[in-house]
């Protein structure tokens, strides 16, 4: 081989992926709608009514934000009075996996961290 020759190209973040897990993480009710959605809370008016100081308007946004990235589908049904459920899709669960991830990689991180100021685990 060619001593010249490049065998490796530039590696390039994951744009997409990136600023969606940014976005997410901004909003502050997108997790606290996966775990509600985990619990099967899936109609807008048991989320309000279970979480406190979420209100109509901030979970509408939330889940608008969640929808656009196909993270969580609205289901409509066909009734009088209207209703609406949400669930996380299969997309969405691979999501939700790797913001799990990144949860521990950050207690992990935390952990370690507390060890280095304590001088615990040395031995």
């Amino acid at each position: 081989m060619n001593s010249k020759e490049k065998i490796f190209k530039k590696k390039s973040p994951p744009e997409k992926a990136a600023r969606m897990v940014e976005t997410i993480y901004g909003c502050k009710w997108s997790l606290t709608v996966y775990q509600l959605l985990a619990n099967g809370i899936n109609r807008p008016g048991q989320m309000v009514k279970y979480v406190d100081g979420l209100s109509t308007k901030v979970l509408n946004d939330c889940l608008k934000r969640n929808i656009n990235f196909g993270i969580i589908e609205k289901i409509n049904y066909p009734e009088i009075p209207p209703r609406v459920e949400y669930v996380v899709t299969d997309f969405g669960q691979q999501f939700i996996e790797i913001l799990e991830q990144l949860e521990s990689l950050q207690k992990s991180i935390n952990d370690d961290s507390h060890e280095k100021r304590t001088g615990a685990g040395a031995g």
